[in-house]
């Protein structure tokens, strides 16, 4: 396990299955963890110890996320951001929510952007940042009903890329994680019965992710040994996309 002690991991969506993973995985690393979510997250900031702080942060406010990410930033520096947060609504292409839609794009893809540019000064005075994002496979190969969060997956991908391109001077780098589904509570109720039986099936490996192994991907990524690795997403779905 690499050693984060001394540096401070952003997290947002802490409060979920994967954002809990994401961050037990780092503060038994040792890192100083900022847990943000539009729910409360103070519990697991206390649960993992007095270093860690957690925020409340509606990821559709950007007047709010620039403050927030600020106030993080001057008082605990940032050395890592993952955004982790994200909307996983989904509906036929043929019958359009508009509402829903809009909301899909400021929550997974507008965010992860505010929330980058907000910390950036931090990340560069870090002097070897690291942002992860959290997309799907999703994003890359179509799926049914997966038109707004797709579209919105698949542009993280690129938002990634370009992130990585233009902010590698500065000695920091980007990556994204692409899972399949994830064994949170919210997913194994989505993906229940008959649903889940097939998906599982569909899935090389025959299995759904552990959050704990899209943690242990993360914590790669972030750690020196991953300081060549630039503008990659890592698939994380158990060979769904090879076929």
């Amino acid at each position: 396990m690499s050693d984060f002690t001394g540096k401070t991991v952003l997290i947002t969506g802490a409060a979920g299955g994967i954002g809990t993973a994401l961050a037990e995985r780092f503060a038994a690393a040792g890192a100083r963890l900022a847990l943000v979510d539009i729910a409360a997250a103070d519990d697991l900031a206390a649960r993992l110890g007095a270093d860690h702080r957690a925020f409340q942060l509606d990821l559709e406010d950007p007047v709010a996320i620039a403050e927030t990410v600020a106030g993080i930033g001057t008082g605990m520096g940032i050395d890592v951001l993952i955004n982790n947060a994200g909307l996983g609504v989904v509906f036929p292409a043929a019958k359009p929510d508009v509402a829903l839609w809009d909301r899909t794009m400021r929550i997974n893809l507008r965010a992860p952007w505010l929330m980058a540019v907000a910390a950036l000064p931090f990340l560069k005075a870090s002097g070897a940042g690291r942002i992860i994002n959290l997309s799907s496979q999703a994003g890359v190969v179509a799926i049914d009903e997966h038109a707004a969060y797709g579209s919105s997956k698949a542009g993280l991908i690129l938002l990634t890329k370009i992130l990585a391109l233009e902010w590698a001077p500065f000695g920091i780098t980007t990556n994204a994680i692409a899972p399949t589904v994830v064994e949170t509570p919210m997913a194994l109720v989505g993906w229940s019965g008959e649903k889940g039986v097939k998906a599982r099936q569909e899935i090389p490996v025959g299995r759904f992710a552990r959050p704990a192994e899209i943690a242990a991907a993360a914590a790669y990524l972030a750690s020196e040994d991953a300081g060549i690795i630039n503008g990659e997403t890592l698939m994380a779905d158990g060979g769904f996309t090879i076929r």
